[in-house]
């Protein structure tokens, strides 16, 4: 899929999976978010979950059309985007790896295969030129892992935001945002929610960049007027109620006592 001139989308969707990350339940899937951008060089942005090396690699083949990958862009280590690494690597031992120092770390650690890669280290304001596209690159540590690095990509005014903005269930087309808050208000809270402050910190860094369109890892790419999920983020990051003369009490009651002291 076209997310913009250059820029291709090579992800897949999820939907055999019951409960992501073996507590959330998601009655609509889960999608696993790659990109391609095309230019004077090919960087490849994340891979996917290892159940599906076969359809990812398919998708990668089908926008490769002949070429081959000079850069793997690192941005988080979890299985879900790290998963297909190696099985790219072993096809295209001459890509170079493009991550941050931790998240270098882990790759060591996590990789079966000993396929030795040229590694560009990364760190925050780290640029990466591939032609016509230039990427910056932003720390975004506990977000929600601590090895985290976000991509800001200035010719086209896309962010590859990593788990920001992510979304429960499974995509059926690349901009289909229908009710996007819903399931990404669980997911957030879910995953991201104790990392306020961390969010807080890449929001601002975030104010200071022109964004057209973000590209999580998981959900629809988002285009268009931002400033709705932007808020989203902000309000939620801040512990702010989202409808102020609203507050849940949550409460489990054995007895009965504890349900009636949050009724109290």
């Amino acid at each position: 899929m076209t997310i913009t001139k250059d820029i291709r989308y090579v992800g897949v969707n999820d939907h055999q999976v019951d409960l992501f990350e073996g507590q959330y339940v998601v009655p609509n899937g889960m999608s696993y978010n790659s990109y391609v951008i095309l230019d004077e060089k090919v960087a490849v942005m994340d891979t996917v979950d290892r159940n599906f090396t076969h359809q990812w690699l398919d998708n990668l083949q089908t926008v490769l059309d002949g070429r081959k990958p000079d850069y793997l862009v690192i941005q988080h280590m979890e299985p879900d985007h790290a998963g297909t690494i190696d099985e790219l690597l072993l096809r295209h031992p001459e890509t170079v790896i493009v991550c941050g120092e931790r998240a270098g770390a882990m790759l060591r650690q996590f990789r079966t295969s000993d396929v030795p890669n040229t590694f560009y280290t990364i760190k925050e304001g780290s640029v990466l030129n591939t032609g016509h596209h230039e990427l910056t690159f932003l720390a975004a540590p506990m977000v929600h892992w601590p090895e985290v690095m976000v991509s800001y990509e200035s010719t086209e005014k896309v962010l590859f935001s990593a788990d920001g903005f992510g979304r429960f269930g499974a995509v059926a087309k690349f901009d289909e945002k229908a009710d996007w808050a819903s399931e990404a208000r669980r997911y957030y809270l879910n995953i991201v929610g104790k990392y306020g402050p961390q969010v807080q910190a890449l929001l601002k860094k975030a104010a200071a960049l022109e964004i057209a369109t973000i590209c999580p890892l998981h959900g629809p790419v988002l285009t268009g007027d931002l400033t709705p999920y932007l808020n989203y983020y902000d309000t939620w990051s801040s512990y702010r109620p989202e409808e102020p003369e609203k507050i849940l009490v949550a409460f489990a009651s054995i007895h009965g006592h504890t349900r009636a002291a949050a009724h109290t």
